[in-house]
């Protein structure tokens, strides 16, 4: 069983750094938060420094009591290995574990759900963006049965996501 979770997991994180280093290419066009084809992506302010929009992230999350349980140097890893620069990749994860715990208590195929991933990735003109899931909490909450407290919940933390992306991308404390 615990094989099978971090396999999900893997498949998760793998999608998601797939879908981050397609951005690697070239320069997104988007100048504003957009939404659609399943992803949440803002784009970080020119005057806001990398490092500046993690920090804000990670005070934005305190404050609203989301915790900070994963942060993953992604290229800091690809540098490692290969000896080469990279351009920024680093996955942050924030949860609010007893949503996470009812949620898994439901159904099981909600860890695949949770979009608690926020990526912070700079593209190949330099410019920061952060990117995450766009989960459609309506449609799976109806698929899963979800009580509407849970979802309510659910939404209140996709909420929170949306507000430390933009916190991060504003350099705002």
């Amino acid at each position: 069983m615990r094989r099978n979770f971090f396999a999900v997991l893997g498949v998760v994180l793998g999608s998601l750094v797939l879908s981050a280093s397609a951005g690697w290419a070239a320069a997104p066009k988007e100048k504003q938060s957009t939404q659609g084809a399943g992803v949440y992506k803002v784009a970080i302010d020119p005057g806001v420094s990398l490092a500046d929009a993690a920090e804000s992230m990670r005070l934005r999350a305190n404050v609203l009591n989301l915790k900070l349980v994963s942060e993953l140097p992604l290229s800091k890893q690809v540098e490692a290995i290969t000896n080469k620069p990279q351009r920024t990749v680093t996955i942050f994860q924030f949860c609010d574990a007893v949503t996470a715990k009812d949620l898994i208590e439901v159904n099981l195929d909600f860890a695949v759900y949770m979009p608690c991933r926020i990526a912070l990735i700079e593209d190949a003109k330099g410019r920061g963006w952060l990117v995450m899931m766009d989960v459609n909490v309506d449609a799976i909450a109806k698929e899963k049965r979800l009580p509407q407290a849970l979802k309510d919940r659910v939404n209140a933390v996709r909420n929170s996501l949306i507000e430390i992306m933009q916190a991060g991308a504003k350099g705002e404390l």
